[in-house]
């Protein structure tokens, strides 16, 4: 995700003073004098809501052997609340560019309690929850005319609690902690004006809230190791405090053909498990590969005033991984690391959108399909195996973006877009037999995958340039 983030902001940079254009083959129509300009600066107050995935690794030594599981819980859930902030404008050679300072705070329900061991007799469950979350950020952005895309970063604070019990011979032991904790923030996003003195915009942020040591209370007291990292997507509404109201101009003119790129970063949450019933073996826990995606889109809308409707596909090369995961025991005489990976997925989809003036918010949703491909390096009295397996699987998803006009510092004309968007990714499950050392067994893996990522169009319907 981080590394997204930079190509988000040169491509908000990218957006320059020309962004602002009419995508209509249309008459343009005057906006009303009080909006020739369009000025970022002042106060804001507004709610947001959406949902956030955890990628918290633990690493843990539950036998004092020396030798820990890996694995990831991932805290999934919604979430809402509110923000407020405050807006500079100036001018400068790309244009005008907007800083600002902003805070919020959110209450959450992001929890896993999916990660269960279950070795020859001993069960160890662990459980984590993010119950409200806030930051303190700066942000600075390139405004084009009513849309803004900006890069924001700060301070993150949160409270987490992280749980485990263990069973043997039938005593049970418990572990918990609960405490606030304080990290870092970095994201992007993009907000558009949407009349009056209302904004809307769509974010991604990526939080690092730190790293824990403790000493488990379970039955062998040993460190358990604690990463805290959330992604968050979300949408919000601001209204701006003594702002001077906006009225749209005509809607752009968004029908016909469309073909252009797209990059961005994608996090899995991939309920698996193995099972070795002879042993017996039975673990629950999460894949979670997180990686870039790329790729190019094409597409055609339809326009009725200022609705759209659209159909949309794409396919995109994927670098998602997780290679860090290692279950059963995780020894040298016995274990189970995997390697698992998303190489390409693709999806085809209904859009739905609003276009106010040249800024089309669209939620859109449909078919997904793609590759899944696992790899089980196990170890047992037979020696190091690897087993491979590979799946082309069917699914759905769903999201949400915003898409404006894009001329890259001039240099292209106005028949370009961009769009930033959100989707999920349901790519189902994949079910996999092989032998464990002289035993059957069977892994497991449910495909979700959170997709964040920048589009550029090209539109072959000639659109006009309009001038705020």
């Amino acid at each position: 995700m981080r590394k997204y983030l930079l190509a988000t902001a040169l491509v908000g940079l990218g957006s320059a003073p020309t962004i602002a254009a009419d995508l209509a083959a249309r008459p343009y129509t005057k906006a009303p004098a009080l909006t020739a300009v369009y000025d970022w600066t002042g106060f804001y107050i507004g709610v947001n809501a959406g949902v956030g995935l955890g990628r918290d690794r633990v690493v843990h030594d539950m036998g004092g052997e020396g030798f820990p599981y890996s694995f990831y819980t991932s805290p999934q859930g919604g979430f809402g609340g509110g923000q407020i902030g405050y807006n500079w404008q100036t001018g400068s050679m790309l244009g005008p560019i907007v800083f600002g300072v902003e805070a919020d705070i959110q209450g959450a329900g992001l929890r896993d309690d999916r990660t269960n061991f279950s070795d020859l007799g001993i069960t160890t469950a662990y459980g984590q929850k993010l119950d409200w979350f806030g930051t303190a950020r700066g942000r600075i952005g390139i405004a084009n005319g009513p849309v803004l895309s900006y890069v924001t970063a700060g301070y993150a604070f949160g409270n987490v609690k992280t749980n485990a019990t263990q069973t043997i011979a039938g005593v049970t032991t418990t572990f918990a902690t609960d405490r606030t904790q304080g990290g870092w923030v970095v994201g992007s996003g993009v907000e558009a004006a949407l009349g009056g003195n209302w904004t809307g915009k769509i974010e991604y942020l990526y939080l690092n809230l730190g790293n824990n040591t403790d000493v488990s209370t379970l039955n062998v007291p040993t460190p358990i190791n604690t990463e805290i990292r959330e992604n968050i997507f979300r949408v919000g509404l601001n209204y701006r405090i003594g702002g001077k109201p906006y009225a749209p101009v005509a809607a752009a003119n968004w029908g016909g053909f469309y073909l252009g790129g797209n990059f961005g970063s994608g996090t899995g949450r991939d309920r698996s498990s193995l099972n070795i019933p002879a042993a017996p073996i039975f673990e629950t826990f999460n894949l979670a590969p997180d990686g870039i995606n790329g790729g190019v889109q094409a597409g055609y809308n339809w326009q009725a005033a200022n609705w759209v409707f659209g159909v949309e596909a794409d396919i995109q090369g994927s670098t998602q991984k997780d290679n860090k995961t290692c279950v059963i025991f995780c020894t040298p005489g016995i274990q189970a690391a995997y390697d698992a990976t998303l190489p390409w997925f693709g999806t085809v989809r209904g859009r739905l959108g609003y276009s106010v003036g040249s800024t089309l918010f669209y939620a859109t949703g449909g078919l997904a399909y793609g590759s899944i491909k696992t790899k089980i390096n196990t170890t047992s009295f037979v020696g190091p195996v690897t087993q491979s397996f590979s799946h082309t699987n069917t699914g759905w998803t769903a999201g949400a973006g915003i898409e404006t006009p894009f001329t890259l510092l001039g240099l292209l004309g106005p028949n370009w877009t961009v769009k930033t968007e959100y989707l999920y990714v349901d790519l189902g499950s994949t079910s996999d037999s092989f032998v464990f050392g002289a035993d059957p067994a069977t892994a497991n893996r449910s495909v979700t995958e959170h997709v964040f990522r920048t589009g550029i169009n090209y539109h072959f319907n000639s659109p006009v340039v309009a001038k705020y």
